[in-house]
Formats: structure tokens, sequence, C-alpha cells
């Protein structure tokens, strides 16, 4: 989580810095700040001034910051989501040195940071805020002190120069970080470095004017750039007057580079008259699987053929690409008939020891940077399994890890609560089913209808009216249960997931053969139960179901294509056969959506989490 960016050229650095900001808020907006140094004012010597603030940033085109004033050209940010320390402006991002000759911002956790913050208060630093990040500050701070006889053995080929010295003293506390972490830094001096393990970190660069940006994204700087440089694991990087140097964390040894095409266009990002991106993001659903039709018949082809020669095929994905990741397995037993497990990224320990070479892991990811899938992948790898990804972001960790790479192209999600970016990857995973059962016209025939389907069901205004009347209702609610079997099961835990995260509320999905052995004894008169029926195999098991719950007293809330008479509220949709169940996300997300808004909640930025999880 949390997103760091730094701005070298010729603009204003505060708000070229706070514009990047705004780009990362998906990855965290408990607080934020901005670190530039004085140029232009009537100062002896450069200074740092740092700015910091809890909340989101608000809106860069009314930007006001005192920085605006110093006429910056140099600067850093960083936009959080708390993990050590409450959220306060103390804690904030970035973090001075004891002098202020240098601010730190930091994206990641320290794992190790209570014994590294016993060992520099023994040696008598002080600690102001409640952060890990204050602890690789006072760390560097130690290594600039040269108090150790060994340490000043190590630097003495560096003293020469000031600056060698600090990035030496950034480079040997960097490594004593146990973790997932990417650091940022400025001077007073004018040089900024920063260092990657883990959390992602891309430099992007307009060569025609020459200005740098540094992120934890692609995106954010993606209208400004036309070229991008992704720093690897183990890297750092180091700027001064705009001369760009990338070295090996372990020997210190310079690292050539070369800057590759961004691969697409990013404008600024508008709502485009929507009240809200996530309701936009929904309507973008059928764009998203025209995306995928749109795509190479012979990629798909070619890596049907690679699922039929795996041993072991795997899916796995954490939150609501976690539920995407089960459904795609759940396409591949029914058509491709193939044995296929998926995992939950952060769950998946005792599955290490049985990857083995031969063995296909499948991973969906909306960012690409997911710190608990990315440890299982890059273990995997070790041992020879193979890795295909589904990404929606270009640049990312998991799509440079990955044997096979595969793009969604859904363009910028917003909002925090994923919506396309979920349809895309089960879509795919239906296409790539089918291409395995040798039947990719079929998929590709299903999936243009319901493209169509779904388009011409998100521009009638009845929908929309029923779901807003049925979010008045709900939100008065305090449980939800949801019940789904075979397609639709994956279908309503994604609804669940939507549910508690735009709500606030307890939702419960179960496989509804499960509902007498335990959940039955929850229901009672009143309480609302939504079923997600299809015209297939288990819809009588379903309504079996739904005549229990009604016996109870349940509020029945069906999304089906044809009525019944036990159902209390009716939100019918197409009936779209084998993808019947991809339709049916479509009014699960606008109930969250509608609920959300009814509940005078952040519709966009739910409280307390982030869209890309870099850290475990």
């Amino acid at each position: 989580m949390c997103g760091i960016f730094g701005y070298i050229g010729y603009q204003d650095a505060a708000k070229m810095v706070a514009i990047g900001l705004k780009r990362l808020e998906y990855r965290g907006y408990d607080s934020w700040g901005i670190a530039v140094i004085s140029e232009k004012l009537k100062v002896k010597s450069k200074k740092l001034f740092v700015e910091k603030q809890v909340g989101s940033i608000g809106d860069t085109k009314t930007f006001n910051s005192k920085l605006l004033t110093l006429n910056s050209s140099i600067g850093i940010g960083h936009t959080r989501w708390a993990t050590h320390g409450g959220v306060t402006k103390t804690n904030a991002h970035p973090h001075f040195s004891t002098d202020k000759s240098f601010a730190l911002a930091q994206n990641g956790i320290v794992e190790n940071y209570t014994e590294l913050k016993s060992s520099l208060s023994k040696k008598g630093y002080k600690f102001e805020t409640e952060t890990d990040t204050e602890v690789i500050v006072r760390l560097i701070e130690d290594k600039q002190s040269l108090r150790s006889k060994d340490l000043k053995q190590k630097l003495a080929s560096h003293l020469s120069s000031g600056n060698v010295n600090l990035k030496e003293a950034v480079r040997l506390a960097f490594l004593e970080l146990e973790g997932r972490n990417t650091i940022i830094l400025i001077s007073n001096d004018g040089q900024v470095i920063a260092c990657r393990n883990g959390s992602p970190l891309i430099i992007g660069k307009n060569f025609k004017t020459g200005e740098i940006y540094l992120s934890s994204d692609t995106l954010s700087f993606a209208p400004f750039a036309n070229k991008m440089l992704i720093i690897e694991n183990g890297q750092l990087v180091q700027i001064i007057d705009k001369n760009i140097t990338i070295s090996d964390l372990s020997s210190g040894k310079v690292i050539k580079n070369k800057f590759e095409d961004i691969g697409f266009e990013a404008e600024e990002v508008e709502r485009e008259g929507f009240p809200h991106f996530m309701v936009k993001e929904i309507y973008e659903s059928p764009y998203v699987i025209e995306q995928l039709v749109s795509k190479d018949r012979k990629t798909f082809e070619n890596f049907a053929k690679i699922i039929n020669e795996c041993a072991n095929v795997y899916t796995i994905g954490s939150g609501t690409i976690g539920v995407a990741a089960a459904q795609i397995a759940f396409y591949l037993r029914l058509y491709g008939k193939k044995k296929v497990i998926s995992l939950i990224g952060a769950d998946s320990v005792e599955y290490l020891p049985l990857f083995k070479k031969g063995d296909l892991i499948i991973a969906p990811s909306q960012s690409g940077e997911t710190a608990d899938v990315l440890e299982v992948l890059e273990k995997a790898k070790q041992k020879g399994v193979k890795i295909a990804s589904i990404v929606n972001m270009p640049g990312s960790s998991m799509t440079r890890l990955s044997d096979y790479k595969f793009m969604m192209q859904a363009g910028p999600e917003i909002c925090v609560m994923s919506t396309k970016a979920y349809i895309f990857p089960i879509a795919w995973g239906y296409l790539i089913s089918k291409t395995v059962q040798g039947k990719y016209d079929e998929g590709i025939k299903n999936l243009i209808t319901l493209a169509d389907e779904m388009d011409n069901w998100l521009k009638q205004n009845k929908n929309h009216k029923d779901i807003k009347f049925l979010a008045k209702k709900l939100a008065t609610k305090k449980d939800i249960f949801l019940l789904g079997k075979y397609q639709n099961f994956q279908i309503i835990r994604e609804g669940m997931v939507k549910l508690i995260e735009g709500t606030y509320k307890h939702a419960h999905a179960l496989p509804s053969g499960d509902l007498k052995h335990y959940v039955i004894t929850l229901i009672e008169k009143g309480v609302p139960v939504i079923v997600a029926i299809s015209e297939d195999i288990v819809k009588q098991d379903l309504l079996n179901s739904v005549h229990e719950v009604k016996a109870r007293g349940a509020d029945i809330i069906a999304i089906a294509p044809k009525n019944h008479s036990d159902y209390n509220t009716f939100i019918q949709v197409p009936d779209c056969g084998q993808v019947s169940a991809i339709m049916n996300v479509i009014p699960l997300q606008l109930l969250a959506y509608y609920m959300a808004v009814e509940l005078g909640n952040n519709v966009d930025k739910p409280r307390n989490i982030a869209k890309s999880v870099t850290v475990k």
C-alpha cells in the first residue's frame, strides 16, 4: 500500500508531486505529505520544506499549499495507508532527518523495525513518530555518523564526496531492512535517492523536456512521460542534476539501464458526468469484455496447449481478485476438464512444498503488485513453476515475473472497490477454458452476446430504479446473507465482498448446499437473503434452498432471468447461458454502490482499505 512520487524538472515541484499523489491515492489516503527544496527564495542556502496533512489531498486543480511559493523544481511525496502508528500529521510521511538535511518516505513494512529501533535507541537516537519509517531515517543517520570502525573502513574509499557518502549510508541502511520495502528521499543538496525491495518503483522520463518522475506505478506519470524504467528488486537509484545512476544494492556497482516505451497513453482520468468512479467503471464492463474478445486468437490457443501440458494448475489471488481466481478455476474444471486448485495469496503456505517443475499458476491482478501473491509466485518460480498473469497495470512486478503475460487493457480503475477489473479475469477464465475445450469460437460468440446484453441492461433506467429502492431498504439492515451454487457461488462471494467494502455491514456468502448444516440457525423473520439463480442444472437445488429460508421468514431477493412466487424482490437479468454468472455480477456491484451512496459512505475510497496491497 502507500504511494510514493518524485519529480525533477522545470515545473513547480509541489504542484507536480500533488498531481502524482492524487493519481496514487487508490494506494492509500489516510494522510499525505510533500517535501521540496527552496531554490528561488532569498535564502542563503538551499533548504528542505515539508508539508503534511491528514486525509485526502483534495482537488489538485485548486491545490493550495505554502510549498507552491517556493518555486521548487525538485520534490518527493507520499500518500499513506497506515501500517505502523495512527493516522496523524506527525506519522504522515515524509519524515525529516534530525538535522533536516534530508526527508524520506516509504512504501512497505520494516519487519525487523522493533529490533532496529531498540538498537538505535540504545545509541541515543530519539523518535518522534510511531512509524517504522522513522527507524529507516535514524538508521541512515547512524550510517552517516561513522560511529563504527568497521563502517569507517567500509566507506574509506567513498568519502571524497558528500554525495556518495549519503548514497552509501542509504545503501547500507537499506540492506539491514527486512520485509518488502521501497524508500525515496530528498536531500537539501538536491539529490533524490530511492531503493527497492518488493514494493514497486518506476522511473518515468520525458525525453523532450528532460523531466524525471519516480513513482509506485506508471499510471501516475503516464500523461507526462514518454519512457519508463522499471527498477528491479535490489537496486538503488541516485539522481543528481537530472543524471540517473542505477546501482546494485548488495555490491554498490553501477548497472546499465535502458528506458522503454510506457505502452499506453493516459490522459487525466475524469468521472465524465458520473457521480462516482465506481458507477462509471461498472458501466465500462461491456467495453472490457469487448477488449477481451478482440485479442489475438493464437495467444489463447497457444496458452491452452500449455495448460493441457501442465501436471498441476493453480489459480491465485487476494480479495476480490481472489474470488476471480476461484471463478477461473471453476471454468477450467467445468469446461477444460482440468484439475485446478484456487489459492488465496496470504494463505498458501501449505502448498509451497507441493509446487514442482511442470506446474502452472494463473494469477489475475488489477495492479500486479499484490505482496502476498507475489511472495508465493516468487517462491514457486524458484521451483520451476510457470507463471501466467492477467494484469491491468503495465510494467508491474507480476507481469515481469510471468512466463505468459495477458494484459487487461481495461483502462484505469480509480475506485478502490474493483468492478471492471473483476469482470475481465472471469471472462478471460471462461474464454481460455472454452479454448482448452476446443470451442474457442463458441466462447467468443457467448461473450459478444454477453457484452451486448450487459450494455443494454445497464442502460435501462428501470433496473437502476429497482436496485436503488432495494438499496434504501437494505441500508437499514444489520446482516445480509447471499446464496449461490455452481457457476454463481463465486459470484455471490464477490457480492459479499462488495457489500462489505462499500457499506461496512456484515454480509455472508455461502454455498446453498451448506445452508442446512449451520447458517440456517441465523435465518429468522425479516433477514434479507440474496440469491443468484441461473437457468442451469442446479436451479432446482437453489430453489429448494429458497424454500427453506422462506419458510423461516427470510426476505428473498433474487437475481434471475425468471420470477418465482417465493421471491419478495425480483431483479431480472437476461439469460446468458454459460456466461450468466458474469451478467449476475453487475446488479450485485450496483447494489453495493447504491447502498454506499444511501449510507453516505465514501464510495470511491472506502475506509481502511487500499486498492493495491503491497504489504503483507
